[in-house]
């Protein structure tokens, strides 16, 4: 049966008909076998070059090919396509982004890394999504991974680690330049070129930029929370030697972020809304060098240096960290893969106090020491393994932390994995939590008695200097096979149990000048548990033919009284994507998503926001009709013209994802 023959629907026999067949490469992502998706090579699950199959942890890699087909524009969307991500999107900037539970627009249980830099803030202990870019065609793989890793990454890689890791230079060589316009995505473009500077040197420059439409509220009226943004960078790879090989790269970026914001106020009517152009700009320099001893020993040493200056309605900061890295690996008595390392880290931060956040002192020095070391012993030949190890830290908030892990990896035959793992991970005070006051609400004025009338009531959330860093201790069992040869599964199950997890407790009441101001202060009171399982099917149907699907459970099981306090992510995720090439030069792809409800907190409604289920479609075509360049039509959201995916804890409107479509071209030359 010939490709053409077996593609029935006519639509897409249409959008075939006149193309060329025959000249052109064949699709890099079908071609892979279920088997050899699962042999794709990982660095991050053990800080070495593994198959992703001999890795005792949930992990998923996101391709290049992934993300081009699944039709995204950033990162965030991008990790839609991982098992057990929860990925909301606030506004036409924002996102809310976890694994395993209590997500949020401050979420902080999850790290997140660019080539080896860590794109975590100390202000919240998260990540400024919409800071966090780079150009899409030039990433290698996203890797994922669900549940601590805390062992190899430090403090904050509570419920995941997410590592982008883009090409090597030598693998980006002459240009590219990719636009398009649409109705939400509405006009974005990027150019990089690559060269050779000597025989033994390589590198790239790049450019991009994008301005992306606003969306609307429930009652129709637009949510003015549009964006735009521009960035650029460079990467240059050198082996200086055999055995020595340096990278140096970097990136500067400016970005200006329309939002309503809603506030509170002192006097009447005690909440307004109003305007805000937000603005930030940035940049890094990342420089590694890499020296290899044998095939099974190297070390490496990394610097970098991260910078922002970012202005809100509510917030002005400034942010400098500077962080160093040092890594050693090596094999001993063929039975033992021995990786240790120290790093050391400097931040400096300056925030201007407003009305709504204050912080006291208002700038502040904090530095960071670690140590880790870990043994990936093979306890039966090629048979059995086990990982033991532990990091431990220094904080200029918590003190020392430790966090060790013990992984058990069984390959009983070729085809078929199973580990289970045992893992204890830290997720540290922020700035805010130690020194910061945000006010986040007004009771108005209440009629006791006749004639009687309460002053307003001022709500604030406290810093704490006692606030201790929260902990998990986690237990999980997976299982990957191959046993069909055109079927993949990847299942995971988890439990995980909390404790000195964030709370408040009421503080003291103190009356101000015509009203009365309500301190909470932040504590560690609740000790939550969530446990559920995820599962990845890869479906090789026709060799031109690829389903990839995913289903997440995940169960929360909060302290009495804490639910309006604490976020509950989706119970229920379900992710399908058809992956379809009826020609070697055309794609087909469709990506149907379920996402279940969900409730959030909201500094204005006490009982937290319900985020009722929802389904979105996304459909994917794209024709070659010359070698270099591609032509591509997505729709996203496709099911409804708008949905609310998530509502921001304060300070915003709950604003509706719109239904978008835009036409893009890929020109590589």
């Amino acid at each position: 049966m010939t490709r053409l023959g077996c593609w029935l629907p006519l639509v897409f026999a249409v959008f075939a008909q006149g193309v060329y067949a025959d000249a052109y490469p064949a699709d890099e992502l079908l071609d892979l076998s279920v088997e050899e998706l699962l042999n794709v090579k990982i660095t991050s699950v053990a800080k070495k070059a593994q198959a992703l199959n001999d890795a005792a942890a949930a992990v998923f890699v996101i391709t290049q090919e992934d993300i081009k087909r699944s039709g995204a524009t950033n990162i965030p969307d991008a990790l839609r396509l991982a098992p057990g991500m929860d990925v909301a999107k606030i506004d036409s900037s924002k996102w809310a982004v976890s694994s395993r539970g209590f997500n949020g627009r401050f979420a902080n249980k999850l790290l997140v890394l660019i080539d080896g830099r860590s794109t975590y803030t100390r202000t919240f202990s998260g990540v400024y999504w919409e800071m966090q870019d780079v150009m899409l065609e030039d990433v290698d793989r996203i890797e994922v991974i669900r549940g601590p890793g805390g062992t190899l990454w430090g403090a904050n890689a509570v419920n995941g680690v997410i590592n982008i890791i883009t090409k090597h230079s030598t693998r980006t060589q002459g240009g590219l330049l990719s636009g398009g316009i649409g109705s939400e995505e509405q006009g974005f473009g990027a150019l990089r070129y690559g060269a050779k500077l000597d025989e033994r040197t390589s590198g790239r420059v790049y450019f991009k930029g994008f301005k992306r439409d606003q969306n609307h509220f429930a009652n129709g009226r637009p949510s003015a929370d549009g964006w735009e943004k521009f960035q650029g960078g460079f990467r240059v790879d050198s082996n200086v030697s055999m055995q020595d090989e340096v990278k140096l790269q970097g990136d500067i970026y400016h970005t200006n972020i329309d939002e309503i914001l809603s506030t509170p106020q002192l006097a009447a009517p005690y909440a307004t809304t109003f305007n805000d152009r937000a603005h930030a700009d940035g940049g890094n320099i990342v420089a590694k060098w890499q020296h290899t001893l044998s095939p099974t020993s190297d070390y490496s040493a990394q610097v970098y240096f991260d910078t922002y200056h970012r202005e809100d309605g509510f917030l002005a900061e400034w942010r400098d960290q500077l962080d160093f890295d040092f890594q050693h690996r090596f094999g001993w008595s063929d039975r033992h893969d021995v990786v240790w390392g120290v790093g050391y880290r400097y931040t400096m931060d300056d925030i201007d106090s407003t009305q709504y956040f204050q912080a006291t002192p208002e700038s502040r020095n904090d530095q960071w020491y670690s140590a880790f070391l870990q043994d990936e012993m093979m306890l039966v030949e090629e048979k059995l393994w086990f990982t033991l190890g532990s990091k431990l830290e220094h904080n200029d908030y918590s003190g020392f932390e430790y966090q060790p892990s013990a992984r058990l990896l069984w390959a009983p035959h070729h085809q078929h994995r199973l580990w289970a793992a045992v893992s204890r991970a830290v997720r540290t005070p922020s700035r805010g939590e130690h020194n910061g006051k945000v006010f986040f609400r007004t009771f108005p004025p209440q009629t006791i008695a006749p004639g009687l009338t309460s002053p307003p009531v001022a709500l604030y959330t406290i810093g704490n200097a006692e606030f201790k860093a929260e902990h998990l201790l986690a237990y999980e069992i997976g299982y990957r096979t191959t046993m069909i040869d055109a079927l993949s599964l990847d299942m995971t199950a988890f439990y995980n149990d909390y404790d000195n997890f964030r709370s408040v407790m009421l503080g003291d009441l103190i009356t101000r000048n015509g009203y009365l101001e309500q301190q909470l202060v932040l504590s560690n009171a609740f000790s939550p548990k969530t446990y559920g399982f995820e599962l990845a099917a890869v479906w090789q149907m026709l060799d031109w033919w690829r389903w990839d699907a995913n289903y997440s459970y995940l169960a929360t099981d909060l302290d009495p009284g804490s639910s309006p306090l604490i976020p509950v992510s989706p119970q229920q995720r379900i992710s399908m994507r058809g992956l379809v090439s009826p020609r070697e030069d055309t794609d087909l792809d469709v990506w149907l998503r379920y996402v279940d409800s969900a409730m959030t907190i909201s500094a204005d409604n006490a009982n937290g926001e319900r985020i009722d289920s929802y389904v979105t479609l996304d459909l994917r075509a794209a024709w070659r009709p010359v070698p270099g360049l591609e032509l591509s039509l997505v729709g996203q959201n496709l099911i409804s013209s708008k949905h609310l995916e998530f509502v921001q804890e304060n300070l915003t409107l709950p604003t509706l994802v719109d239904r978008g479509m835009y036409a893009k071209m890929v020109w590589e030359f």
